[in-house]
């Protein structure tokens, strides 16, 4: 953090403001506040936030289902696993138009991109989680009669809990960059579409202040994942 701070005071000092390519960050701010008077920024915030948001909770859901399910059949992974890479290979801008085709322009369209996107992390980890659990767990569970239910919320889960947090917080990024990908293709609201047009009008202070408020964004969210990834890794707070 400290390399960055003194990098933006020296931006600052150095910059002009009247430099069309590269303002001090002073202009960023004036930009934004700008942007927030017109009722902008928010609004976006907004927007990208619930994307990236639901996204993750979709692609954890089912990362966590088929992975499970891939990892616990050797069988299951022979039929799937030519498809599912296929389809992990496949780059996100690609899936864009021919979602938008498909579904339509809409928060439907968006939200299936990011969840195929942030899909795969958690797929992986989860399937490579339940490859390495100790057959000791499997033991257990047999020796306690549990139930399919009870085995996998009180064994299998917090066992695979540290490889499925991982995998969100591969996917987190992930989400934040092709949702802003899909606002920016579609002109959809969010931060992309602000970004695009920012860049369009050649408002270099804005399209800079925006890019600010994306990495904050990611590392507010990634600061959240890894707060409650140390909490949940705790033995109290799975307790």
């Amino acid at each position: 953090m400290l390399p960055l701070i003194v990098l933006l005071l020296l931006w600052q000092v150095l910059g002009d403001p009247r430099s069309p390519y590269f303002p001090p960050p002073s202009t960023w701010a004036a930009a934004l506040i700008d942007r927030t008077s017109a009722g902008d920024l928010a609004p976006a915030v907004l927007a990208t936030f619930q994307s990236v948001a639901a996204a993750l909770v979709l692609a954890t859901g089912l990362g966590v289902g088929i992975g499970g399910l891939i990892g616990a059949s050797p069988a299951l992974e022979r039929c799937l696993g030519p498809t599912l890479e296929f389809l992990r290979t496949l780059p996100p801008p690609t899936i864009v138009p021919v979602a938008a085709l498909l579904i339509g322009v809409n928060q439907e369209m968006k939200l299936s991109v990011i969840v195929f996107a942030a899909l795969w992390p958690v797929l992986l980890n989860t399937t490579s989680g339940v490859r390495s659990l100790h057959p000791t767990l499997l033991e257990v569970a047999r020796s306690l009669q549990l139930g399919a239910i009870a085995q996998v919320t009180k064994i299998f889960l917090p066992a695979l809990l540290p490889s499925i947090l991982t995998g969100v917080r591969v996917a987190a990024p992930l989400a934040i960059i092709v949702s802003l990908l899909a606002e920016m293709l579609t002109l959809m609201p969010g931060l992309g579409a602000l970004l695009l047009m920012a860049q369009r009008n050649f408002n270099a202070a804005e399209v800079f202040g925006l890019l600010a408020v994306v990495g904050s964004f990611g590392f507010i969210i990634n600061a959240v994942l890894a707060a409650f990834e140390s909490w949940a890794l705790m033995p109290q707070g799975r307790s």
